[in-house]
């Protein structure tokens, strides 16, 4: 089994742009917190005419850095992995101020789950001008972008390639400081194994997540995520088996030692490990009691 290692070396400025590579800038929003890790990173793409991926939160201050960012440049592309609040909300301000039409897979309809907000809260407003599916090519000068669908952290959660630099922009799917969280009703931790799964298939060099640092040869992490996820689900199910009954009572088990402010997250990715082993027949669901099938 692939062990999963986590990296939370990541030393930055808020607000600096830093060449992460030939074509890539990355600039790091002010908002740390134990969901965002040190904050939300926009990625510049391209030199003289640009694509901005994920703008960022409703912040001001991250607005005035990307636009200083890319000062005599032109921006021709804004894409968005995936609508929670720190990563979309900013894209209004920043199409206002460049006039560059947004990307993405669409928006989102369902409801916050059970009431809970998070910094990965939904942000129901947007909406992008062009529609990406799976394979799709986002091209500007200098640089082109291939869409991957790769949907369980959120329905509409897309990766974007860079072939010319075997790089992935890995958005909230897969990140190197920690696992992401699976928040039902829209997170679905079914389509999130799946899309793992799809990422083994590819061959890219780098990962820039969204959050924390960029991972060099990938995959190895990519069979410690599905490892780790393995592991818990079989973890979940050992406790139903044992006479655990609702989410809390398999967080309080599980969860013990993990930051109390973090089981609110958990009880959302331990809702969607149930709600799969529900679709895989191996639980059966009364009124929020679980019980093996």
């Amino acid at each position: 089994m692939t062990a999963l290692i986590f990296d939370r070396d990541f030393d930055v400025k808020p607000g600096a742009a830093a060449q992460v590579s030939p074509l890539i800038r990355r600039v790091v929003a002010d908002n740390p917190s134990p969901f965002t890790f040190k904050g939300t990173a926009s990625f510049i793409v391209g030199r003289g005419q640009v694509a901005i991926i994920d703008p960022g939160p409703e912040d001001d201050a991250h607005l005035a850095a990307l636009l200083d960012a890319v000062r005599g440049e032109t921006v021709s592309h804004i894409l968005v992995t995936h609508s929670h609040a720190d990563h979309s909300p900013l894209t209004r301000k920043l199409q206002a101020a460049t006039g560059a039409k947004t990307y993405g897979y669409g928006g989102i309809a369902a409801a916050q789950s059970g009431g809970l907000r998070l910094d990965a809260s939904i942000d129901h407003d947007f909406v992008p001008d062009v529609t990406l599916r799976d394979g799709d090519v986002v091209e500007g000068q200098g640089f082109r972008l291939e869409a991957l669908h790769t949907p369980g952290h959120m329905s509409n959660h897309m990766c974007f390639a860079l072939p010319e630099e075997k790089a992935l922009f890995a958005g909230d799917h897969v990140m190197a400081w920690a696992t992401s969280v699976i928040a039902p009703p829209d997170g679905d931790m079914g389509q999130y194994f799946a899309s793992l799964r799809k990422l083994l298939d590819r061959e890219d060099d780098i990962y820039f997540p969204s959050h924390g640092p960029s991972k060099r040869d990938p995959l190895p992490l990519v069979r410690g995520y599905l490892a780790h996820r393995r592991m818990r689900e079989a973890a979940i199910l050992a406790r139903v088996e044992q006479g655990a009954r609702s989410v809390d009572d398999i967080v309080a088990a599980i969860y013990a030692d993990v930051d109390p402010r973090l089981h609110g997250a958990a009880a959302l990715s331990t809702r969607a490990h149930l709600d799969h082993l529900v679709e895989q027949g191996k639980l059966r669901e009364t009124d929020g009691i679980f019980a093996t099938a």
